[in-house]
C-alpha cells in the first residue's frame, strides 16, 4: 500500500540478539558504510544534486552538544535526500581557527620556555602545522561516532592548497575592484593576543567598574564629563555637546583646559550627543573609542594614541609605563588631588567586552588595518533574500538578517598573527604597493627592498568562501558545476551576522550573482534542561560523547532532533536521552517479535479485500505518516517529524498493531499470512522513515528484516494514497473500548495481568471480529457458569460486563471512592464560590481566573468519573 522502492534482497534473517547493544553495533557499522562508499557523491551522476557544506568546526575543537545538534539535522536531511534518489553531498572540513590555534602552539612553546619570536615566523608556522597533524581534527573522529554521513574523500581545510588559492584569488579581485583598502580605523584590540579581533570574538559581560565625573576647563568656562575609562582622557582632543543644548551654546567653538596636561581642547557641537544623558557633555578620544572616532572625523580632530599594543600608557609624564588599569587609579587620584573630581560611583556595573580566547578586556584602538568596503556586497546580499533567490527559515528571522546587512560597517579583515592566510600585498623601496594574485610572482625580493605585509586575514574571510572554495573554485571543476549552488545552509541563528552574511556577500560576488545556497535554515542553541545556557562556569556543560558511550549515538541524535523547533533554543537533559534509548530498545524488541512471528517483506502486499480491518487501519495510518513526515522535512520541522514518528512507531505500530496481531498469528491460516506480510511492510517503511535520525539501529534491523544491503541506500518511501477511513474509525472504536476498560480496571485496583471473567455484548457493532483481541489485551476470561456481573460498562455501543467478586474488597473500594468524591465536590464548591464572587473577578488577573475555571472543569470531570465507578460497583 506504499510506493516502496526496494533493493534486491538476500534471504532475510529471523535472528536478533535479545538486547540491543549500541557499543557493539555503531563502530563496525559506520566503518562498513564508509568502506562501501555510501556517502561518496559522484559529480558525473545524472541524478539531481543535493548539497550541504558543513559549517567548518575549529581545528582546535572537540564535539560539543551544539555540533551534535546541527550535525544530526544536516545528516538527517542528506540521508533522506540520498534515499530519495538525489546525488547527495555533505561536504566536511575544518577551519584553521587563527587565534585559537596560534594560542595553543604558543602555550606549548611557553612550556618549553620559548616564544614564537624565538623561532621566527617560518619555523613557527611549521610548528603549527605539526601541531595540527598531531592534535588537530579530533572532532572528525567524533563526527564518525555520531554517524555523520559526510563524503570523507572531499574533506577540506581552510589552509589547504586549494582553499588558499581561492583566498588569494578573491583578495586580488576585491583589491582590483577597489573593494579592499588599507586605512586607520578603530578596531577591537586584544592586548594579550596582540591582534585585532572580530565582533563575534568579543564577549560582553557585566563588570564592576567605576563612573567618575571630571571637571574640565577653568573659571566660568567649565563643564563636567563622566567616564568609565579615566585613563583615556590623556588622549582627549575635544568635548562634544549637542548643538541645541542651551547650557553650553556659549562654549561651542571655545577651547578649554584639559586637566593633567598642558593642552587645551575645543568644545564642538555634534548631534551624536544625547543632551538628556548625564551632564549632556562628553569627552572625545578619537583614538580609543569608535563613536569618538566618528565625531573626530566629522570635526577634523586630532587622534592621539595614548597606549601601546599591550595597553601600557605611552604619553610622556607621570603615568608613562603604567598598565591601563594602574593608570586609571593613578589618574583619578591625581584629579582628586586637584579638586577636579565632581562625583565617583563604585561599583558601577556596565557591559565590558572581553576577548573570547583569553578573556582579556578589549581595548578599542586606532590602528592601520585592511578593510573590505562592504556597501555593494551587503546590498547584493540583502537583495538576494528580498527577491526570493534565498529563503530564510523561519521567514520572521529575515528581519534580523536585514538589520545586519542593511547597516553593515566596513569589515576589518587583517589580524596581527602568524598563523593564517598572509595578506598578498608587497611594499616596495619607493613606497610601491603591489597586490599579487595566486599565479603571479612577488614584484621583488627582500634584498631589493620588497617586503610582504606581515598581517594575516581574519579567519572569517576564508570561511566566507566555504560553499564554493570547497568545490574547487576558482577552477571550474566538475564538483562546482554539479553541486553549486548548495541547497541548504543549516546553522545557528547566533552567527547569521558573522558567517552567513559573509558567505552571501562573497558567494554572490565571486560567482557572478549566483547565490551560495538556496535556503538558510536557522536553528536555536542547545541549553540545559532548565533552559539555561551551557557554560563551564555554571557547571552544566555536557560532553555528548559521554552520553553516546552510555546510551548510544541514536539516543543522543533522537533527543536532539525531537527538540529542534526552528529558530528556538533546545533544552536537553540526561533523562530525555534515557527516554530515547528506551525508544531504540522498543524498536529493537518489536522488530525481534515481528521476526519471530513470521513478519516478511517477500512478495506483493495482499489485496485489501483479504486484509483485516486492523491491517487496513495500520496501512492507512502508515501512508498518512509518510505524508506528514515529508511535509515536516520540507519545512525543517525536525521536532514535529521526530514526534510524529515516535508516536506512530511506539503507540500505533508497537503498542496497538503488534498487540492486536498476536491473536491473528496464534490463529494461523491465511489471515496470519496476510498480517505477517502487512507487519513486514509496516516495519520496512517505519525503519526507513526513522533511519535519517536514528541510523544505526534502523540499518541493523532493516537489513535483518529485508535481507537488503543497507537502508542507507534504500529507496525513500512515498505515500501511495491508500486510505481507509472506515478501518481507522473501527480501530479507534476498538481502542476506546480497550482504553476505557483498562482505566476501570486500574481504578478498581486490579493488577494489569489479573484475569477477570467477563461477558462481551458486541452484536450490532463493528467490534464483533475483535472479541479475541479484546479478551487477550484486557485479560478477560470466558464468563463461566457461575458468572455474576458486578460491574457493567457501556462503551462505544458495546457492553462489557465484569464479575469482580472475589477480586476486590467492595466495601473498602466504596469507602475510598467516597473519600475521593468528597474531595472533588469540595474542590468544585471552592472554585464555584470564587467564580461567583464579583469582587474577586474584578480584581483577579485573567490568567488566575482561567486557572480557577480549569479547576472547576476538572472537578466536574472527577465527580462524573468517580460517580460512574461507584455506580458500577455492587452494594457492599
Amino acid at each position: 500500500m506504499t510506493e516502496n522502492a526496494q533493493q534486491q534482497p538476500t534471504a532475510p534473517s529471523t535472528e536478533l540478539p535479545t538486547q540491543y547493544a549500541p557499543a557493539d553495533v555503531e563502530g563496525p557499522l559506520y566503518k562498513r558504510w564508509v568502506e562501501r562508499g555510501y556517502f561518496a557523491a559522484d559529480a558525473k551522476s545524472d541524478k539531481p544534486a543535493y548539497t550541504i557544506v558543513i559549517p567548518p568546526p575549529n581545528v582546535t575543537g572537540s564535539l560539543h552538544l551544539g555540533h551534535a545538534f546541527q550535525h544530526t539535522l544536516m545528516d538527517a536531511l542528506t540521508r533522506r535526500k540520498r534515499m530519495q534518489g538525489f546525488e547527495s553531498l555533505w561536504l566536511p572540513g575544518m577551519d584553521h581557527a587563527g587565534i585559537a590555534t596560534q594560542n595553543k602552539v604558543e602555550q606549548q612553546l611557553a612550556e618549553e620556555g620559548k616564544s614564537r619570536q624565538d623561532l621566527g615566523r617560518e619555523e613557527f608556522v611549521d610548528r603549527v602545522w605539526q601541531w595540527k597533524e598531531e592534535y588537530g581534527g579530533r572532532i572528525l573522529g567524533q563526527m564518525r561516532r555520531l554517524g555523520d554521513g559526510v563524503d570523507w574523500d572531499r574533506e577540506r581545510f581552510t589552509m589547504d592548497e586549494g582553499l588558499s588559492k581561492a583566498v588569494q584569488t578573491i583578495f586580488k579581485k576585491l583589491y582590483d575592484d577597489e573593494l579592499i583598502y588599507r586605512a586607520e580605523r578603530i578596531i577591537n584590540w586584544c592586548p594579550r593576543c596582540l591582534t585585532a579581533i572580530s565582533d563575534i570574538e568579543v564577549e560582553y559581560q557585566e563588570d564592576d567598574g567605576e563612573l567618575v565625573s571630571i571637571k574640565y576647563g577653568e573659571g566660568d568656562e567649565t563643564l563636567v564629563v563622566a567616564t568609565t575609562r579615566a585613563e583615556t582622557m590623556l588622549g582627549d582632543t575635544a568635548v562634544a555637546v549637542h548643538p541645541d543644548d542651551e547650557r553650553y551654546r556659549h562654549l561651542v567653538g571655545k577651547r578649554i583646559k584639559l586637566p593633567l596636561t598642558d593642552r587645551t581642547i575645543p568644545v564642538v557641537a555634534d548631534t551624536h550627543v544625547d543632551p538628556e544623558f548625564g551632564t549632556g557633555a562628553v569627552k572625545v578620544t578619537p583614538a580609543h573609542d569608535p563613536n569618538d572616532f566618528a565625531i573626530g572625523q566629522r570635526h577634523g580632530l586630532e587622534s592621539i594614541t595614548v597606549m601601546d599594543e599591550r595597553a601600557v600608557i605611552t604619553v610622556h609624564g607621570p603615568f608613562e609605563g603604567l598598565d591601563r588599569f594602574e593608570a586609571r587609579s593613578a589618574i583619578v587620584a591625581a584629579l582628586r588631588s586637584q579638586g577636579r573630581i565632581v562625583a565617583e560611583k563604585r561599583p558601577y556595573v556596565h557591559s565590558v567586552g572581553h576577548c573570547s580566547r583569553c578573556k582579556t578586556t578589549i581595548e578599542p584602538r586606532l590602528s592601520m588595518q585592511w578593510w573590505v568596503k562592504v556597501g555593494p556586497l551587503a546590498k547584493a546580499a540583502g537583495d538576494a533574500v528580498r527577491d526570493g533567490r534565498v529563503k530564510i527559515h523561519l521567514e520572521d528571522m529575515s528581519k534580523r538578517y536585514f538589520d545586519w546587512v542593511d547597516n553593515m560597517h566596513d569589515w576589518c579583515i587583517s589580524r596581527q598573527l602568524w598563523w593564517g592566510h598572509r595578506i598578498p600585498v608587497w611594499y616596495g623601496p619607493a613606497g610601491e604597493v603591489v597586490c599579487v594574485g595566486p599565479d603571479e610572482q612577488p614584484p621583488g625580493t627582500e634584498a631589493e627592498g620588497w617586503k610582504q605585509d606581515t598581517d594575516v586575514l581574519d579567519t572569517w574571510f576564508s570561511s566566507g568562501l566555504w560553499p564554493f572554495s570547497t568545490l574547487g573554485w576558482p577552477e571550474q571543476t566538475a564538483d562546482l558545476r554539479k553541486f553549486y549552488p548548495t541547497d541548504v545552509l543549516l546553522t545557528g541563528h547566533d552567527i547569521i551576522f558573522f558567517w552567513v552574511a559573509r558567505m552571501m556577500m562573497f558567494g554572490l560576488y565571486a560567482m557572478d550573482g549566483e547565490v551560495p545556497f538556496r535556503t538558510i535554515a536557522l536553528t536555536g542553541l542547545v541549553r540545559d534542561e532548565r533552559g539555561k545556557k551551557m557554560s563551564k562556569s555554571f557547571g552544566n556543560v555536557v560532553d555528548p560523547l559521554d552520553w553516546m558511550d552510555k546510551y548510544g549515538s541514536d539516543a543522543v541524535r533522537f533527543t536532539l532532533a525531537r527538540g529542534a523547533n526552528p529558530g528556538t533554543d533546545v533544552p536537553i537533559g540526561e533523562e530525555w536521552v534515557q527516554a530515547s534509548r528506551n525508544f531504540a530498545n522498543k524498536i529493537w524488541n518489536a522488530t525481534r517479535f515481528a521476526l519471530m512471528n513470521g513478519a516478511t517483506v517477500e512478495g506483493p502486499l495482499p489485496d485489501p479485500s483479504e486484509m483485516s480491518a486492523t491491517d487496513r487501519w495500520i496501512l492507512s495510518r502508515l501512508n498518512k505518516t509518510v505524508a506528514e513526515v515529508d511535509a515536516f522535512y520540507d519545512d525543517f520541522q525536525f521536532a514535529k517529524l521526530s514526534d510524529c514518528l515516535f508516536h506512530f512507531a511506539w503507540d500505533e505500530v508497537f503498542d496497538w498493531y503488534v498487540e492486536l496481531s498476536k491473536t491473528t498469528f496464534q490463529a494461523g491460516g491465511r489471515g496470519a499470512e496476510v498480517s505477517q506480510r502487512v507487519l513486514g511492510e509496516v516495519l520496512d517503511i517505519t525503519l526507513k522513515l526513522l533511519h535519517p535520525v536514528v541510523p544505526f539501529v534502523t540499518d541493523t534491523l532493516w537489513t535483518t528484516l529485508t535481507g537488503g544491503e543497507s537502508v542507507v541506500i534504500a529507496g525513500w518511501p512515498a505515500d501511495s494514497g491508500f486510505r481507509d477511513d472506515t478501518a481507522e474509525k473501527e480501530i479507534e472504536t476498538l481502542q476506546s473500548v480497550i482504553t476505557e476498560v483498562r482505566r476501570f480496571r486500574a481504578d478498581q485496583g486490579l493488577q494489569p495481568g489479573q484475569r477477570v471473567p467477563a461477558r462481551l455484548t458486541l452484536d450490532g457493532t463493528a467490534l464483533a471480529p475483535h472479541e479475541a483481541a479484546i479478551r487477550q489485551l484486557l485479560r478477560l476470561q470466558p464468563e463461566g457458569d457461575a458468572f455474576a456481573a458486578t460491574a457493567t460498562l457501556p462503551v462505544a455501543g458495546a457492553t462489557v460486563a465484569l464479575d469482580l467478586s472475589g477480586t476486590i474488597d467492595v466495601a473498602a473500594e466504596r469507602k475510598r471512592l467516597a473519600k475521593d468524591l468528597a474531595a472533588a465536590e469540595k474542590e468544585k464548591a471552592q472554585a464555584t464560590a470564587k467564580l461567583g464572587n464579583e469582587a474577586f473577578l474584578a480584581k483577579a488577573p485573567d490568567n488566575v481566573v482561567e486557572k480557577i475555571r480549569t479547576r472547576l472543569a476538572k472537578a466536574d470531570e472527577d465527580i462524573a468519573r468517580i460517580q460512574a465507578q461507584l455506580d458500577c460497583l455492587p452494594e457492599a
